[in-house]
């Protein structure tokens, strides 16, 4: 058994570590209200975009046109060409398993594709792609700790040029969604070739003009929309991060609880066979 003071000790460290994983947690759920706000800013735009998108794409493959639909290059697979994937996780640990899930989904996808190029964003992820030989070209490790549109549209660029050019053969994104502050699931979708959304009939423009025309539209908005997918994706990504981080430091808050609790019931205890021991000791004295 281990001596009062040793378990005196013990009961300031886990003191100290309860009062540090509660100051994160309450950090990290300010940050994830944040989050919250930036994804419910923004993606009622890119769904109402994409939306506008498909309508348009959709009454313009009911029509004949000649040269073909200038979709068409965005919508086609490459033959030639390796696969590029988009791969974000975090810059900092204590965030349950949110950084291995991405990790093991993306070792799987390389499993698939040994020769893909990956885009770490996020330094964890950076770190471990490098470990596997799959340095990322540039470092993105800021956006993952900041979301911009501006970061986020340079890469989508930048994964489009490669596309159009025949340079990767498809374009994946795997990162982890925030679907409630409990559930952060790995989501592993394509980016790129870009696929239509199902556009009902009720939605399709019956007397619309477009202005220019459908086709300088159409070259205009798919590389809006591409921009916008990516810069939503790293959004949602952030706010998985704060919500695994939120929950890791309340489990272990909790953890610590229960961990004081029972060191201040065995302290008590060994104070209390302490104190009889001395008492049995004077009483026995004194009758000798």
């Amino acid at each position: 058994m281990a001596s009062l003071k040793e378990i005196k000790t013990r009961i300031g460290s886990v003191r100290s570590t309860l009062k540090i994983t509660s100051a994160m947690k309450l950090v990290a759920s300010a940050k994830l209200r944040k989050a919250q706000q930036a994804v419910a800013s923004a993606l009622p735009y890119q769904k109402a975009l994409s939306s506008v998108l498909s309508t348009l794409l959709a009454d313009y493959a009911s029509k004949e046109h000649e040269g073909g639909s200038p979709w068409a290059v965005f919508s086609e697979e490459k033959e030639a060409g390796s696969v590029a994937i988009v791969a974000i996780a975090s810059n900092t640990s204590l965030c349950g398993g949110f950084n291995a899930n991405a990790i093991r989904c993306v070792t799987a996808a390389l499993a698939e594709h040994p020769d893909a190029t990956i885009f770490s964003i996020g330094r964890k992820m950076a770190d471990a792609m490098k470990k596997a030989g799959h340095p990322s070209p540039k470092d993105f490790s800021k956006l993952s700790e900041h979301p911009a549109y501006d970061g986020a549209a340079a890469i989508a660029e930048e994964l489009t040029e490669g596309f159009l050019s025949g340079r990767y053969s498809r374009v994946e994104l795997i990162y982890n969604h925030f679907a409630s502050t409990a559930s952060q699931p790995t989501v592993r979708e394509v980016f790129l070739p870009y696929e239509m959304e199902p556009v009902g009939e009720e939605a399709r423009p019956v007397d619309c003009i477009v202005e220019p025309d459908t086709e300088d539209v159409l070259s205009e908005l798919l590389p809006k929309v591409l921009k916008l997918k990516l810069y939503s994706v790293l959004l949602d990504s952030a706010a998985a991060e704060h919500a695994a981080r939120t929950v890791a430091m309340q489990t272990a808050t909790d953890n610590a609880e229960d961990i004081l609790r029972d060191l201040t019931l065995e302290y008590n205890k060994g104070r209390q066979q302490k104190i009889t021991a001395e008492i049995l000791d004077i009483v026995g004295g004194s009758m000798l």
